[in-house]
């Protein structure tokens, strides 16, 4: 559908992936970046603690931590953002305490599970300013998607309009599937009903 309306590059890299395949979040994007550097644990804590009271109820907080070898999420942190009804985190980066956080039910999408914390390593930079995920720019209020199959990122100004025409697209693919089922040939489906 995005690439009807001629929106590509939506979609952030395969690798980032729910800790549970049952993990689902939509909402608007509140962005975070980071980077490493020598910092004191106060300074570090400091720092991250700041971003976890300013992420609002109903975001799903993304982060670019231009990091490849930390955790960006653990156990505290998840709760913390859960307790504030942020919705779930996406991050280009790490988490730890996976067992923990998959027991608390906060959806967490990453790309990898480690043990080495961010403490006097790295810290948040800037929050709800541009980030780019693996050549996908995402601006603070964008809409982001994420279940099972990855994670997208609908630019906030066609949001509406976004919604509206997959409402549309899901009532048409209820009729198609109930014809494949029925036993239709898939050709002739296909022409019917304008999608496959």
């Amino acid at each position: 559908m995005l690439r009807e309306i001629g929106v590509s590059n939506c979609t952030l890299p395969p690798a980032i992936t729910g800790l549970a395949q049952s993990y689902k979040i939509a909402g608007p994007a509140f962005t975070l970046s980071g980077a490493r550097g020598n910092l004191g644990a106060h300074e570090t804590l400091l720092r991250w603690t700041e971003f976890l009271a300013k992420a609002p109820s109903g975001c799903v907080v993304v982060c670019q931590p231009n990091d490849d070898s930390l955790a960006h999420m653990g156990e505290l942190s998840a709760a913390a953002l859960n307790l504030r009804g942020v919705r779930g985190y996406v991050v280009d980066g790490g988490t730890r305490d996976s067992e923990r956080i998959l027991q608390s039910g906060f959806p967490v999408f990453c790309k990898y599970r480690t043990p080495a914390d961010i403490v006097g390593r790295w810290a948040p930079v800037a929050c709800q300013r541009p980030i780019t995920i693996g050549g996908v720019t995402i601006s603070a209020g964008d809409f982001i998607l994420a279940d099972i199959d990855g994670v997208i990122a609908i630019p906030a100004g066609i949001a509406e309009e976004v919604a509206e025409r997959v409402e549309h697209i899901a009532s048409t693919e209820s009729r198609l599937r109930k014809a494949i089922l029925s036993g239709m040939d898939p050709q002739k489906a296909y022409l019917e009903f304008g999608l496959f």
